[in-house]
């Protein structure tokens, strides 16, 4: 069912227990005591502990756990469409399905098993979303920690229709931080950009590094595969690393758009920062049979 490579130490854990909604999560804990809350609502990462036991991930004080609605926090999985770039509703409905916990997935390598505490889940298109969506796949998602406490995902798409498909995917990743002014984003220097604030123009970062003082929702295109978010005054850093994935989605709603979101509090922008590994501009294409496999891996170290 749920598994765990971590041997040395029978610390290692993964439970299964419901939030207040009934709903099924997955709690992932490491031998030093690391942990992550994984929901079935979504297949979305709730919650990511360092050994401790501090939240790395933000989740809103007026997020709504209740289906049909998105968690706002944690890592909702964007697929099969980001934003609002095609006919389906925001970001997709694999964030708003139930997932199932899979007991007998097709392998992976056992370096995305070995030394690690993981959950498969799996998702199905249901009649209603082949209504919506006319292709038929299996969303294969591990979620994974590392000995170190750093976190997976590795999704695997496959085609199992008897027609080609595109899709784009995105983990949109909420992180948590001190204060968004303390903050820079580091490894997106010289990209072409997609502006969602100005539709979708292209434009070319100038900066060094990217730091925030307004309303930022853009689409970096063609990034290296680390991304790095320096938080000055917790004096951390965390290391984004993906294959698979060449876009950088960047978010903060600043003031005026958090008070426009009925699950968002009035002065929350300041203590979160969206930088999301996706794959936005060129959507993936699978012929029938064939898979995909995104790799997304989250570490936090120390900096001065």
């Amino acid at each position: 069912m749920n598994h765990s490579g971590a041997t040395l130490d029978q610390k290692a854990a993964v439970e299964v227990t419901k939030d207040r909604n009934g709903i099924d999560q997955v709690l992932l804990r490491n031998p030093r005591g690391a942990s992550a809350r994984v929901s079935l609502h979504g297949g979305q990462v709730l919650s990511w502990r360092t050994d401790r036991g501090e939240e790395l991930l933000f989740t809103s004080s007026k997020a709504i756990f209740k289906p049909p609605y998105a968690v706002r926090g944690g890592i909702p999985i964007c697929f099969p469409q980001f934003g609002q770039r095609g006919s389906l509703e925001q970001h997709g409905f694999a964030r708003n399905r139930t997932w199932i916990i899979d007991d007998n997935p097709p392998a992976l390598h056992p370096n995305d098993s070995s030394g690690k505490v993981y959950t498969d889940l799996l998702l199905k298109p249901s009649e209603d979303d082949l209504k919506i969506w006319p292709h038929s796949f299996e969303f294969r998602l591990r979620v994974s920690l590392t000995a170190d406490g750093n976190l997976s995902l590795i999704s695997r798409i496959r085609n199992i229709n008897f027609k080609p498909f595109s899709f784009s995917i995105a983990y949109h990743t909420y992180f948590a931080i001190s204060d968004i002014s303390e903050v820079r984003v580091e490894g997106l220097e010289t990209l072409d950009y997609l502006d969602n604030l100005c539709q979708r123009e292209r434009f070319t970062e100038q900066g060094d590094a990217l730091t925030f003082e307004s309303e930022v929702d853009r689409v970096y295109l063609g990034s290296r595969d680390i991304i790095a978010i320096f938080d000055h005054e917790r004096k951390r850093t965390f290391l984004i690393q993906k294959e698979g994935l060449p876009d950088v989605g960047v978010w903060n709603p600043w003031e005026k758009k958090s008070k426009a979101m009925v699950d968002f509090g009035d002065e929350e922008y300041k203590q979160m920062l969206c930088v999301n590994g996706a794959a936005v501009e060129k959507p993936v294409t699978l012929k029938p049979g064939e898979e995909w496999t995104g790799r997304l891996e989250l570490s936090v170290v120390p900096s001065s």
